[in-house]
């Protein structure tokens, strides 16, 4: 088999492959233990971030087993989001002075048909919600919606908690699995710990009453670059109830 055929056949890097030899796959991690190792692990030349993977037992298929929304957690992301929103008056004025990057309505919406993409999250008040419309093709999967809160008057708290990054949307993919970033490498072990348990239990609280048998299946945390931890579900899940 030839060089070429080898690297097509190699989905990692040597250095990927390097790092998961630490990681005994047939056992379950307790958070403490995955979270020191991820630290350890993570070696690539930027501040890599913490993601945690949440694979449900849902049916995805059902509108009703639909798992999203949004929540808070105490230390952020890490991550820094430019956040413009859509307002009039006192709410615009609210907005700009809560740290919003670009504050508009009309104007803003001509702006944004015109190519305007410099924002990572757009807000839009109750007011400029029929407004969407015009823009929702161009906007896609950042248009703003009631449910997961980037439709709300309440603005100022919004941009506050996107622009600290404390604030998170979780939304559970075809594969009926929850992806999240949870913080940065450089972050503490309890800082990452405490980020962890809340989002773990504002995920398990999102359960659907019509989903039935095991609802977290597997829970995997890693880096950005480097290997994942495989959790032990059920203490996972005693450690959100400890922390009540």
């Amino acid at each position: 088999m030839s060089n070429k055929t080898l690297e097509k056949k190699q989905k990692h890097s040597n250095r990927y492959l390097e790092l998961n030899n630490n990681v005994d796959k047939d056992k379950l991690y307790e958070i403490q233990e995955a979270i020191s190792n991820v630290k350890k692990l993570a070696n690539a030349k930027f501040n890599e971030s913490i993601d945690l993977a949440i694979r449900l037992g849902i049916d995805t298929r059902k509108s009703d087993q639909n798992v999203r929304g949004i929540t808070t957690i105490p230390h952020g992301t890490g991550k820094n989001k430019r956040v413009a929103v859509l307002a009039k008056g006192d709410l615009a004025a609210a907005a700009e002075k809560a740290g919003a990057d670009e504050v508009g309505s009309d104007d803003l919406i001509a702006k944004i048909q015109a190519g305007f993409k410099d924002f990572d999250v757009l807000l839009a008040t109750e007011e400029m919600a029929p407004q969407i419309g015009k823009i929702g093709r161009i906007l896609g999967t950042r248009t703003p919606n009631k449910r997961n809160g980037t439709v709300t008057n309440n603005v100022d708290q919004a941009v506050k908690e996107i622009k600290a990054a404390t604030r998170i949307e979780y939304r559970a993919d075809k594969a009926g699995v929850v992806h999240l970033q949870i913080g940065k490498v450089s972050f503490t072990e309890e800082q990452i710990k405490e980020n962890f348990i809340t989002a773990l239990d504002t995920v398990i609280k999102a359960k659907p009453s019509s989903s039935k048998g095991k609802y977290l299946q597997s829970i995997t945390l890693s880096s950005t670059m480097g290997p994942g931890f495989h959790l032990d579900t059920n203490l996972a899940q005693k450690e959100t109830e400890t922390k009540k």
